[in-house]
């Protein structure tokens, strides 16, 4: 070899060790590029189908210690958290009093009853988590949380921010209880980010707000598949049974003739079949898909806290699932491992000092919601990924 050339390749072969190092790998034109890691220290597996529903666990082995919290059920059930009508009487705070009178403070008035504002007071020794979609019952009107929060201990009476699934009733009902359901993703979905009252009902009459996947073969073109709980079904539950359009009411088997709860069992058995021998690993959220399309997930800090939802959220799941058309197709694991991945698109925040941070990220379709806690340290209590219908 030329004496002259050696230079050049010594060089070169510089150059290209140099580059490795940085950690850059020249590919083929048309080389896919690897996956991007998921956000958190998770992984998914296999997915539980069940006719057109994929519901992929997320497990991870590490969490954190959420028993600091307690959820709206728990402080209903324990009379700890009070919720009324605006401008109701009777609500005193038991553990808050006047200095040196022993005398307790009555929670100040709001103005009369309101539709979409209630009054919240947490009694207890722990703050309170509420998630978007959660249903309490009673009052004038059943109503959901309008946006995940979290409402400190010894917090002042706290206006809350709601919507209402009961159309059709205004009147004096019973306080409000624990109801132990979560609104279906479409609704939900209306609550949580479209924040609209209108659009919230017309999803609760309709079942379900996606918009109907294309049909894959002339034969399904000429005969696509149905809903179970379709806007027809709905309608004669409302004009039947169900007269003041209550969403716990219409929701169940007995209204709509449609077999939810069988419905919910099966996933409920086939979940567990997936995740009863994890070793090291516990589920902390899942993945949910309907037909071949990927649409929503819930995932929470430590599995003790993903436990104390899973009912609620496998029912409302279920309900989606039925108020879509059944299709066989089924969503790929690498399509639910993409909903891991943070968004990059525009950013609000929402806080309240010392207590919380409430973000939501929108990128295209998709939405991704995240609660974090600020005391006593903060990280992620529940993160929702999204795709917008």
């Amino acid at each position: 070899m030329d004496r002259s050339v050696l230079p050049v390749v010594f060089s070169v072969l510089m150059s290209a060790g140099a580059v490795s190092a940085l950690g850059f790998v020249w590919s083929a034109p048309g080389t896919p590029k690897p996956p991007a890691k998921p956000e958190g220290e998770w992984r998914i597996l296999d997915a539980v189908t069940y006719e057109n529903i994929s519901i992929f666990p997320v497990v991870s082995s590490s969490g954190y210690d959420t028993s600091y919290f307690q959820t709206l059920d728990e402080g209903l059930s324990s009379g700890e958290v009070v919720i009324r009508e605006q401008g109701s009487d009777g609500m005193s705070r038991s553990r808050d009093q006047y200095p040196n009178t022993g005398q307790p403070r009555v929670i100040p008035q709001y103005g009369g009853a309101s539709v979409n504002q209630l009054v919240l007071i947490n009694r207890g020794k722990r703050p309170l988590l509420l998630l978007a979609g959660e249903l309490v019952s009673g009052g004038k009107q059943d109503r959901i949380i309008g946006k995940d929060r979290i409402v400190p201990v010894g917090a002042p009476p706290l206006p809350l921010d709601v919507f209402c699934v009961e159309h059709g009733r205004w009147s004096n009902g019973a306080n409000f209880v624990a109801s132990k359901t979560i609104v279906h993703p479409s609704v939900r979905e209306k609550a949580a980010v479209d924040q609209a009252q209108t659009q919230v009902w017309n999803a609760v009459r309709s079942g379900s707000t996606a918009k109907p996947a294309a049909p894959t073969t002339s034969a399904s073109a000429s005969n696509p598949p149905m809903a179970r709980l379709n806007t027809q079904v709905l309608s004669e539950a409302i004009a039947s049974s169900v007269t003041t359009e209550s969403y716990d009411k219409l929701y169940d088997s007995k209204s709509t003739g449609v077999s939810i709860d069988a419905f919910v069992d099966e996933l409920a058995t086939r979940f567990i079949r997936q995740t009863s021998h994890l070793k090291g690993e516990r589920v902390v959220g899942v993945i949910v898909a309907y037909g071949g399309e990927v649409a929503w997930s819930d995932i929470f800090a430590s599995p003790d806290l993903f436990n104390a939802y899973w009912s609620k959220l496998l029912r409302s799941y279920a309900v989606e699932a039925l108020a879509r058309p059944v299709l066989r197709e089924v969503a790929s694991h690498d399509d639910a491992a993409s909903f891991l991945q943070r968004l990059n698109g525009r950013e609000q925040q929402e806080t309240d000092p010392h207590v919380y941070v409430w973000r939501e990220i929108t990128e295209g379709r998709l939405t991704q919601i995240e609660l974090d806690t600020l005391d006593p340290k903060q990280f992620t209590l529940h993160r929702l990924l999204l795709r917008r219908t």
